[in-house]
């Protein structure tokens, strides 16, 4: 019996400081979170953890003290639910995603965010030197559903009034608008994001054609000296909603950097690290689009005076930029 009591009180002593240490960890996380942790005391957890149910293991094969192991056996399931049990409600993973999982994956994408805005521009600036040089470029750049009346050969007034007279005035109908809007252009954005794992190409023609088609009517209004009236008219929402689109199109080229430049990794295990980003990326990107539909739908029609509509412009832009650089801080590195 001596013997055995020796091995008991030797068994806790080498390995007690560890245990009290987990301890303290479950502790603070039932009492505050996971949040509240270090980042190096985040990565001790699952190591105090595995030390102890080893512990625990050794202990019940040597048949130590009943106390001992009624202890571990307490700490090794409360630590269990830390390590692997469910650590955030809904609302609390949504905020997460709002507040740091999305903002920190933009930033960390950001020159993937300047390839896709260049390539937009790029064709928004062809196809409006091109449509300024001969009307003729509009047919090919804009379809007939998108262009409506608003063709080359249709009167300036015809033009303007689209710019300020609107069918939809009925609730019911500015609803159905809107719901059209942010279904259309959440696929165009979503596909642009998926088209990425053809090493990118696909999102960058899709990009440059949506630039295009945005040149082309630049450069019609333009002709008729309606370009203020215009942008004021696309703005509104158009800050939003493009927004969206140089997103997921960065997205997508996050996944076409990934195959064709796999770096130090695998082209698979580059896929899904950087995949992960990517997808966080694209999700967010859909809460643009409803905003910009909404702002498409309802604001734009019924708000007609110019300067409002630049104004509404120019601070859903400077809260965008406000929320991408200062929201989520080291959530996601470049590495990633």
């Amino acid at each position: 019996m001596p013997d055995l009591n020796l091995r008991s009180y030797d068994f806790r002593r080498e390995r007690e400081k560890s245990w009290r240490e987990l301890d303290d960890l479950v502790k603070r996380i039932r009492r505050s979170g996971l949040s509240k942790l270090s980042a190096s005391e985040l990565r001790r957890l699952p190591e105090l953890y595995r030390s102890t149910v080893s512990s625990l293991s050794v202990a019940r094969s040597i048949s130590l003290d009943r106390n001992v192991i009624a202890y571990l056996e307490s700490l090794s399931v409360r630590a269990y639910f830390c390590v692997y049990g469910g650590r955030e409600g809904l609302l609390a993973g949504i905020q997460r995603f709002i507040l740091q999982d999305f903002p920190s994956a933009v930033r960390a994408a950001r020159w993937h965010m300047a390839a896709a805005f260049s390539v937009l521009f790029l064709g928004c600036l062809t196809g409006f030197l091109l449509t300024l040089g001969n009307a003729d470029w509009f047919y090919s750049f804009v379809s007939d559903g998108m262009a409506g009346s608003r063709t080359p050969t249709a009167e300036t007034s015809v033009l303007r009034d689209v710019l300020y007279k609107s069918d939809d005035t009925a609730v019911d109908r500015l609803n159905a608008f809107a719901s059209f809007l942010f279904t259309h252009n959440t696929r165009i954005g979503l596909l642009s994001f998926a088209l990425g794992f053809a090493l990118g190409v696909p999102t960058i023609l899709l990009i440059f054609i949506n630039g295009l088609s945005l040149g082309a009517f630049s450069a019609l209004y333009a002709s008729r000296d309606l370009s203020v009236e215009l942008w004021a008219w696309l703005l509104i929402h158009g800050t939003t909603e493009l927004l969206a689109l140089v997103l997921c199109g960065g997205a997508g080229l996050v996944l076409g950097a990934a195959m064709a430049f796999p770096d130090k990794y695998s082209r698979m295990h580059s896929l899904a690290v950087k995949g992960r980003m990517a997808a966080v990326i694209a999700i967010g990107s859909i809460g643009l689009f409803f905003v910009a539909a909404l702002l498409e739908g309802f604001a734009r029609q019924l708000i007609t005076d110019i300067t409002l509509r630049y104004l509404i412009g120019g601070i859903a832009l400077t809260g965008w930029l406000a929320y991408f650089i200062m929201c989520g801080k080291g959530r996601y590195t470049n590495d990633d």
